[in-house]
């Protein structure tokens, strides 16, 4: 047995004034990764109401199970619940925002208010249609996914459920409202660090003979990596080099010791994720090298993998959420951001999917992580009545 659509779409519309009411709750207060204790907490307390019971995972994340006490399958639907270190601006794109963030400096500016919001309101309306669905349904709130602090405590704690798929969804502020991204294959990009430090010798700056600099040390492997991206990297198999920081020096008429450089790669095939970090170590190696440096890791390693949709959910799901919205699903959409959703692969196949929530009118479509983002709450009802659709045909017997 599985639901209606109609009866999906008037149970969300149901839940309208919900959705706004916990959705600016949660906006205005956010926690930071690892430390959302009130969030938790709320949270928590809402899966209670609908009569679920709660697993604790250590920190502040948890999962929360609905038993139909049927036979069946078991879907797990994730939401992270961090917010981050960004002061909100007053205003959106467009106009004042609707609610702004109570806590100085911190700020849901990647919308996971709305996730939450959207998987708070898919529970009430599965848990509510509780007698019309067979199997189990677990319902994942992970901790950190921005500083990635909740995705291994949360695979760890869900090993013993013996989950069949998990799928989830991110508001997207480069699709419009009404529009759903979800393909097979690669659809978000892997990550990876580098940070790492060249040590020279410093000294006074009127003799730079008398020291080893490595400023100059740094600044050739910087322009190595540069060639490097152009002539070594597989054209039709993309890698960002994104270089965030360079620290080196205090004055100018003294020559430092160490320049610090750190940075991310973004990659969506990990074989060639694996020869960009080898280009980094090898051209640091012997840059530094040839300057008499040492070239020094920090950290240079995979932080995500890819998140790679499963063929089969995939289709399972462009099926169903089209024939419940029609119109609205996008295929080949990919982002070069990275997500631990992709972690959830060591458990079972996974689907990601990806829910506009651009809307020049109201101001909403800032890029993610910014001051001026915002999304639009109409998204939040298209997320939730996708979620429904995908569990219940899940859980529908074969």
């Amino acid at each position: 047995m599985n639901l209606g659509n109609q009866d999906i779409i008037k149970a969300v519309d149901s839940l309208s004034r919900y959705q706004v009411k916990i959705r600016r709750y949660l906006h205005e207060n956010p926690e930071l990764s690892g430390k959302e204790v009130q969030t938790s907490k709320f949270l928590k307390q809402q899966a209670k109401e609908s009569g679920l019971s709660i697993k604790e995972v250590d920190g502040t994340g948890f999962y929360a199970i609905l038993d139909t006490n049927k036979p069946g399958k078991t879907l797990g639907i994730r939401t992270d619940i961090d917010a981050l270190p960004i002061v909100e601006n007053d205003k959106n794109l467009k106009d004042d925002r609707l609610c702004k963030s109570k806590n100085d400096g911190v700020f849901h500016a990647c919308g996971h208010d709305g996730h939450m919001t959207t998987l708070l309101t898919a529970m009430k309306v599965l848990a509510n249609k509780k007698d019309q669905l067979q199997g189990k349904l677990i319902f994942i709130f992970e901790e950190g996914e921005e500083v990635g602090t909740g995705i291994d405590k949360m695979v760890k704690a869900l090993k013993d459920e013996k989950i069949d798929a998990i799928y989830g969804e991110h508001l997207a502020a480069f699709l419009e409202t009404g529009k759903i991204g979800l393909d097979a294959g690669p659809v978000m990009a892997g990550n990876a660090i580098v940070d790492f430090t060249v040590r020279g010798k410093g000294g006074h700056g009127s003799r730079p003979d008398l020291s080893i600099s490595p400023i100059f040390a740094a600044t050739n492997i910087i322009n190595g990596l540069a060639s490097a991206w152009v002539n070594r990297v597989d054209v039709t198999k993309t890698v960002t080099l994104g270089l965030g920081l360079i620290n080196g020096g205090t004055i100018a008429n003294v020559i430092p010791d160490e320049v610090r450089v750190a940075g991310t790669l973004r990659y969506f095939d990990t074989k060639e994720g694996n020869k960009a970090l080898d280009l980094v170590r090898k051209i640091g190696t012997l840059t530094a090298e040839a300057h008499e440096c040492e070239f020094i890791e920090n950290k240079i390693l995979h932080d995500n993998e890819p998140v790679i949709n499963d063929e089969n959910l995939t289709k399972l799901a462009q099926d169903s959420i089209e024939e419940i919205i029609p119109g609205s699903i996008d295929k080949e959409i990919t982002w070069f951001a990275s997500e631990t959703f992709a972690g959830y692969n060591k458990l079972c196949p996974t689907v990601f999917a990806m829910v506009g929530t651009k809307n020049d009118k109201i101001g909403s479509g800032a890029e993610h992580h910014n001051e001026y983002f915002d999304i639009d709450e109409e998204s939040i009802s298209i997320g939730a009545i996708a979620m429904v659709k995908f569990a219940s045909e899940f859980l529908k017997a074969d």
